[in-house]
């Protein structure tokens, strides 16, 4: 008797003809014998390295097949960062990191097995821009600017001088200017998840 059975699986083959000829057979076994629809739309024999199941595709490494998340499902959560971190965000910087680490501490748990640590650390990187980004541009004006680098230990002529910068958002969130003032620190302090550390905790767990 059949209780429960997969919604999704992947039947993996040493060929492409052997794959044609497994899903010929296992399709008239589902069909037939268990009585279930197969959808013919999405059945289909393709490269291990190219299909998405649960959000993974398979990849060589030196060591054999290694897992890693598919590019759509890389797409998708750089989206839902890239919404997050919109310039035109109304909501103060802690709620904005804070919903932040929602998402990519439920991303990276469910990805952790796979070894993505260069694709980790470039979306680190990416995501500190993009809330300097943000930062730069609420504080509008030429005097608050001034006094914000300021007091965050910038010199006072190098502060008037970014202050009045004509620079756009994005090129100004990766000035070295930014970097010294609003430190990887301060914004860990204020509550921002590092996802470095975030993905090797949850990669040790597998």
């Amino acid at each position: 008797k059949f209780v429960r059975y997969a919604d999704d699986c992947n039947i993996y083959v040493k060929s492409r003809k052997a794959g044609e000829r497994v899903m010929k057979s296992i399709t008239v076994f589902l069909e037939k014998k268990l009585k279930l629809t197969v959808n013919h739309d999405k059945t289909k024999v393709g490269s291990p390295t190219k299909l998405k199941f649960l959000g993974f595709c398979l990849h060589t490494t030196w060591q054999g097949v290694g897992f890693r998340p598919h590019q759509k499902s890389k797409k998708s959560f750089e989206r839902k960062l890239k919404q997050l971190t919109k310039r035109s965000q109304s909501s103060n910087i802690r709620e904005i990191i804070k919903e932040i680490n929602k998402v990519t501490t439920g991303w990276i748990n469910y990805y952790g097995i796979s070894y993505m640590k260069s694709y980790i650390h470039h979306l680190d990187e990416w995501l500190r821009r993009r809330i300097r980004q943000i930062i730069w541009k609420r504080w509008k004006k030429i005097r608050t600017k001034y006094k914000s680098l300021v007091q965050l230990n910038v010199p006072k002529q190098k502060a008037w001088e970014w202050a009045n910068t004509r620079k756009g958002y994005w090129r100004i969130a990766c000035s070295y200017i930014l970097h010294r003032a609003i430190t990887n620190k301060i914004l860990e302090q204020t509550g921002l998840k590092n996802l470095t550390c975030l993905f090797e905790r949850a990669h040790l767990n597998y």
